[in-house]
């Protein structure tokens, strides 16, 4: 498994404007999904429970953020002011990241996460 070092690296080959709000992006997740595993998936940074809980991915002007289908579907008022799709959000450089936006929908994804992964256990 990819270790965060990996994710250090991707990090850090964007410019430092964009390194910023990564680093800002990545610490919000890493402050709600606590026992999440951070590894490379898709040739992304994703965040890992009992499954992906969310991944993040740079574009030229934006920042790609994929909480699952159910993490769109479940906010989809809230990311409205937002380009999306069925399984994206796109967050532009140019405005600041919706810190406490992001932490519901990371929080959601954990719960949902849990929710499957006893299920299964059963």
């Amino acid at each position: 498994m990819i270790q965060s070092n990996e994710i250090d690296r991707y990090i850090g080959a964007f410019p430092e404007h964009v390194q910023k709000k990564l680093l800002l992006l990545r610490e919000t997740i890493k402050s709600v999904a606590t026992d999440a595993t951070e590894i490379i998936s898709y040739q992304m940074p994703a965040y890992k429970q009992n499954g992906i809980l969310v991944y993040f991915a740079v574009h030229k002007n934006h920042i790609g953020f994929y909480p699952t289908s159910s993490g769109i579907t479940a906010f989809k008022k809230e990311i409205s002011r937002y380009k999306w799709g069925p399984g994206s959000v796109q967050f532009p450089f140019d405005e600041e990241l919706p810190v406490d936006l992001i932490k519901s929908i990371v929080a959601f994804r954990v719960e949902e996460d849990k929710i499957k992964s006893s299920r299964k256990k059963k």
